[in-house]
This record gives structure tokens, sequence and C-alpha cells, in this order.
């Protein structure tokens, strides 16, 4: 068994939020008599706000750990599903259920963040065979504690300030990591894979997409009215486009007007009608002394070979051609290729998808 001081090395070790649940777990296994840790984050999709359990593991080997970005929204429980999580948030405290006396088996549930932020709202299960200890539940304390400031250490790291989106630092590890999946740590669930299976994983990327979008005439209405009303702009222009994507897309300022996402979705059309509420809900909002303001966006496929400089720049080519249209459009990369404006037409792959 690892000691306390050697599972806090490797908890605030980490560079990258996405696998500080999956440390805390794999310490809380080590450290304390549960059988399975579950660590239930809060997803919210059109408004609508499901259960993800995006780590659970066994003390006797096995369990999952889920990537966000590749979910089935649909298919995750409702918050109503689970009242019981749903009262530990509600209190922000313990709630424990047994349901075989007092001193049997039981399940107990701490709110996994200190401050219930609508974007960070999940609960850390622990499975006993008994009621866990004063001390045990101090270990708890301390750990939750130390992943709630390494959360918000590299959370201050990856955002841009004035937005609250990614910055451009964060997009290359997110970009490699989550499209490649090439990580240090392989989840439980792929422990038995081939060296086959697992070359082919870290060459496939399964239906991952980078977007950008621009501000049309960003310039000249910086120009005209000044920085405060440009920067009140950007910021409003960011929370549009958080609330129209999805919680668990990776959403980032790339530069001064430039936004961009990086999502997991099977069908461009899907893709395609993403872009267009965003632009929709761009063009209908009124912005203070400036009235109508509109987005060309331009979005790709992410291919086995790609890098993030590469994707981007082909998101950039399909904005352009929506700039060059009129503005104020939402353009697919392979849509546009496919057609030939980038050069020899591309075959259709997918008769489904959208063209533009």
């Amino acid at each position: 068994m690892s000691t306390f001081i050697e599972h806090i090395v490797r908890l605030t070790d980490h560079r990258d939020r996405d696998l500080l649940e999956l440390t805390l777990s794999k310490a809380l296994l080590d450290l304390l008599p549960v059988s399975r840790i579950v660590i239930a984050r809060v997803m919210r999709e059109d408004a609508e706000s499901r259960w993800l359990e995006v780590a659970r593991l066994d003390a006797k080997g096995g369990g999952r750990v889920i990537d966000p970005l590749r979910i089935d929204f649909s298919s995750l429980p409702k918050l109503e599903e689970a009242p019981d999580r749903l009262k530990c948030l509600a209190l922000r405290d313990r709630v424990e259920v047994a349901w075989a006396g007092p001193e049997g088996p039981r399940i107990t549930m701490l709110p996994l963040f200190s401050q219930l932020r609508e974007e960070d709202q999940g609960v850390l299960e622990l499975h006993s065979e008994a009621p866990l200890s004063d001390e045990h539940l101090q270990i708890i304390d301390h750990m939750r504690r130390i992943y709630r400031n390494m959360y918000s250490l590299l959370e201050f790291s990856d955002r841009d300030p004035l937005t609250g989106l990614l910055n451009n630092k964060s997009l290359d590890d997110a970009f490699y990591s989550a499209v490649l999946e090439d990580m240090n740590e392989v989840p439980a669930s792929r422990t038995h894979e081939t060296k086959a299976d697992q070359e082919r994983r870290h060459r496939v990327p399964a239906n991952y997409w980078l977007g950008s979008v621009k501000i049309d005439n960003f310039a000249l209405i910086a120009e005209h009215h000044g920085r405060p009303i440009s920067d009140e702009i950007l910021s409003r222009v960011a929370r549009i486009f958080g609330n129209t994507f999805r919680t668990y897309d990776r959403l980032y300022r790339l530069s001064d007007d430039h936004f961009g996402v990086l999502l997991h979705c099977p069908d461009e059309a899907l893709v395609l009608g993403a872009f267009e509420r965003f632009r929709a809900n761009v063009e209908k909002y009124t912005f203070t002394k400036v009235g109508r303001v509109t987005v060309s966006c331009g979005f790709t496929t992410v291919l086995a070979d790609d890098s993030p400089g590469t994707a981007i720049e082909k998101t950039i080519k399909a904005v352009d051609f929506a700039r060059r249209s009129g503005g104020n459009k939402a353009c697919s990369y392979p849509g546009l290729a496919r057609r030939g404006f980038f050069g020899v037409p591309q075959p259709d792959q997918d008769a489904s998808t959208a063209s533009t």
C-alpha cells in the first residue's frame, strides 16, 4: 500500500485536469477500506442536466474512466434518477446510504467541490462494507482539498482571463490526449487490448472535429468603439459560445477574436448544425452600443496525421471562405474540399454529410 505522502505527490504531479479524477480514485482505493470509488459529474446539453460517471474503479480491479468528449449524452441518467447524489449536492455535505442496518454496507457520498459553481458540480461516492471511521473521513477530506487545489490551479493556468474559455496553450495537450489518446495511463477497461488494437487506437481518431470562429469586421469595431466595447463583445460572444455548445465540448480563445472548439460528434451535418445555432444566436443578440454582430465559422474533421496547427489551418481556410462569401456563415472544410474549392475535388465519403 502506498503512503499518503506518495499519493499527494502523484496528485500534485499532474498537468492535465482530465487525469485528476483517475488519480484521486486510485489514491482513495489504496488508502481506504472501500470496494468501489465512483466520481459522478453533472453534464449539461441544451439546458438539460445528466450524470456522467467520469471514473468508476473497483478495489479488486476493473472499472472504467470516461472521456467526456466521447459520451452519448442521451444515454446518461437524468439527475432525478440519482436522488441521493442530488441531496448531497443540495446539502453540500456528506450523505450516507445504508441498506443492511447501521453497521452494514453503505455508500458514502460527498461533494467533489466546495463551491457549487454550475460548471463544477460532482459527487464522490465510496462503497464500503461498514461505516467509514473518523480517521478515514479525514483522509478523504484531505485528498478532496488537494484535488480541489490542483483543479483550481490547472484551471487558472488553462483559462483566458477575459472570456473564461480555455487558452491557446491548453489546446495542444487536449488535441493529442483526447484525439489521439496518447496518455501515460490506460484506463482499466483497456488493459487487455492487443498490441495491434493499441497501435490502431493511437493512429485513428474517432469522429473528432476542430472548429474556428472569428467575429466579422472585428478590427473595424475595435477601431471605431475602442477597447472596452470590443472586450465586452468578446466576453458576450464567449458566453453565447458556451451556452450554445455542450458543456463537455472544449472551447478556446485562440487569439484576439479567434475562438476554437474541439468536439466529438458522429456526423458532419450535426457539427454544422451546432455552428449554425451558434452563428444565429450571435446574430440575434443585441450588443450594447454596437447592435448587430456576426461571426464566420469553419470546421474540419481531425485526421490521423493532423497536428493542432494543420487542423487549425484548415478551419481558417473555411472561415476565410465564409468571409469572402459575405460573412455570417458556417462552412465545413471537408464539404468545401469535396466541391473542389481547395484544389482537386475529393470523393464524398458520406452522402449524409453536409456540403458547406
